[in-house]
């Protein structure tokens, strides 16, 4: 059965994947850095492949280093990330890299249609966020890349204690949007480009199924045939970009009060 967008009261949103090009962001650091390898054979070339390998090189020392440092400030973690990264690569460290790396994160760019679609979508919606990031990091984003938008709720990884995929920060949500705003489980839906954290947590858990913004460049959160095979997820609905999901809920909700 098809998602019925009007159904829901609330929409909470990873944010860096699915608001934020966060991968135009890492990668030009993570080339640089390859080209810092000791062994010319090494050194990677601006190539689609070595954008492929170096993000999910990434991803997976993101997963690992938030798993193994739960109240650690994401940009520490991106540090960290950074270090692991240039040992694999065999690449000389430089420390003043390594810090702007971590602190890069609220320069990272919002995609085209971000603040736009946001704020269609805070008319329909209470809009919370729902981020693997810590609190001053995400500040940045908000008055920057994000600024014009609006948000009910902010819940970072450092407000809640845990990275995702631990379930605490979704019984956070859902602890939060009871308590405060009267908004049950059943009621709130999850917004995400990060199938391999965020709607494989989700499903698990026993969220409706949420909405997935299947950007077309991305080389990060999942491959959707294999996760679906594995029964993994369960999707709602999916869109090529935030715009689109707008575009949709606009019709729905138009389309909902001429039927009443």
């Amino acid at each position: 059965m098809a998602l019925d967008l009007t159904q829901a009261k609330a929409l909470f949103f990873d944010i860096y994947a699915t608001l934020i090009d966060w991968e135009a962001g890492i990668y030009p650091q993570l080339l640089r850095l390859s080209q810092k390898a000791e062994s010319a054979s090494d050194r990677l070339d601006e190539m689609p492949e070595s954008r492929t390998k170096l993000l999910r090189a990434f991803a997976k020392h993101d997963k690992a280093v938030g798993h193994e440092n739960p109240t650690l400030a994401y940009s520490q973690i991106l540090e960290e990330i950074y270090a692991r990264m240039a040992s694999e690569l065999g690449a000389k460290l430089s420390k003043e890299d390594q810090v702007a790396f971590g602190q890069s994160i609220g320069d990272w760019p919002a995609f085209p249609d971000t603040v736009q679609a946001m704020q269609t979508l805070s008319k329909y919606y209470k809009v919370f966020v729902l981020s693997n990031v810590d609190n001053a990091s995400f500040e940045r984003t908000r008055t920057g890349p994000l600024k014009g938008g609006h948000w009910d709720g902010i819940y970072t990884a450092e407000t809640v204690g845990s990275y995702k995929p631990n379930p605490n920060n979704y019984h956070y949500v859902v602890k939060r949007l009871e308590a405060d705003f009267s908004i049950k489980k059943d009621e709130m839906l999850l917004v995400a480009q990060s199938l391999d954290i965020d709607h494989i947590s989700t499903k698990a858990l026993g969220f409706r199924p949420g909405v997935w913004i299947a950007r077309e460049s991305a080389a990060m959160g999942g491959i959707k045939d294999e996760m679906e095979q594995q029964g993994l997820i369960e999707l709602g609905a999916t869109y090529s970009t935030l715009g689109d999901m707008a575009e949709a809920v606009v019709k729905a909700f138009q389309s909902k009060s001429r039927s009443t």
